[in-house]
């Protein structure tokens, strides 16, 4: 069935469908970051794209600054969806709140998905590279995040625009950036497949790499060419190692 609340995206059902993606955004990022993908998956795979609180039609909620409150409303609103087989992939922040989510739903027993997708963000227990930044004033924030060089330059520039996203890079970096790992999960049982851009500044190749420790089912690490956000300039690559992924999960017992 289609989602009935705000925090789905899925205009379209797919009668041939066998499993359920489920897509969250990076900081800063919306639904609108995979809106080209349902053309890229698999026929038999539907793409439903997680909006957050504080952005595109949810502009007038309050954006979440810290992952445990998020996680939990997150859990209730997607609970009823899980009626079948379904992954969950997230880029950089998407990809903490993925994790997070499932530990979440696990402690509620709901099913378990037939696999985790994680881009561009280390393992949850290694500490982060440079100092916090959400906290900075207005013209120090703008500068890291043109070093980061995930938000478009006319995008910084337009002085009406970034009043609108200020506040939401602001509670998404917080999210990630407060976020202290407690060691308190068991490896999943499903696997876990994660990827990289092989010129991110932020992310290694070793800091991906340690996710291993976070299943104990299959594990498979890839890089692309590109930056942080090599999400959008490799997609066609990382949709085809998806879609492989995907495969191999639908046709395992």
């Amino acid at each position: 069935m289609p989602p009935s609340n705000a925090w789905f995206i899925y205009p379209k059902p797919n009668p041939r469908t066998r499993l359920r993606l489920f897509c969250f955004p990076y900081a800063g990022g919306g639904s609108w970051s995979y809106r080209a993908w349902p053309a890229g998956i698999l026929e038999t795979a539907e793409v439903w794209r997680v909006r957050l609180p504080g952005r595109e039609s949810r502009l007038s909620e309050p954006a979440f600054t810290r992952l445990e409150p998020l996680v939990t409303a997150l859990a209730q609103a997607i609970f009823p969806y899980l009626d079948v087989p379904f992954a969950f992939f997230g880029h950089s922040m998407g990809g903490l709140i993925s994790f997070e989510l499932l530990q979440e739903l696990r402690r509620q027993h709901a099913p378990a998905p037939v696999r985790l997708f994680v881009s561009g963000h280390r393992a949850p227990h290694l500490p982060h590279r440079r100092p916090p930044i959400h906290h900075l004033p207005t013209s120090e924030f703008i500068l890291q995040l043109r070093r980061l060089n995930g938000t478009p330059e006319e995008v910084l520039r337009n002085a009406e625009l970034m009043r609108v996203f200020l506040p939401i890079l602001r509670a998404d970096f917080a999210i990630f950036e407060t976020y202290v790992y407690m060691a308190k999960h068991p490896p999943l049982a499903c696997p876990i497949s994660v990827f990289g851009g092989l010129q991110d500044p932020d992310v290694s190749h070793d800091e991906l790499a340690a996710w291993r420790d976070y299943t104990c089912g299959a594990f498979i690490q890839r890089m692309f060419p590109g930056d942080h956000f090599f999400l959008h300039s490799a997609q066609a690559l990382l949709l085809q190692a998806l879609n492989q992924d995907l495969a191999d999960s639908s046709s395992t017992p």
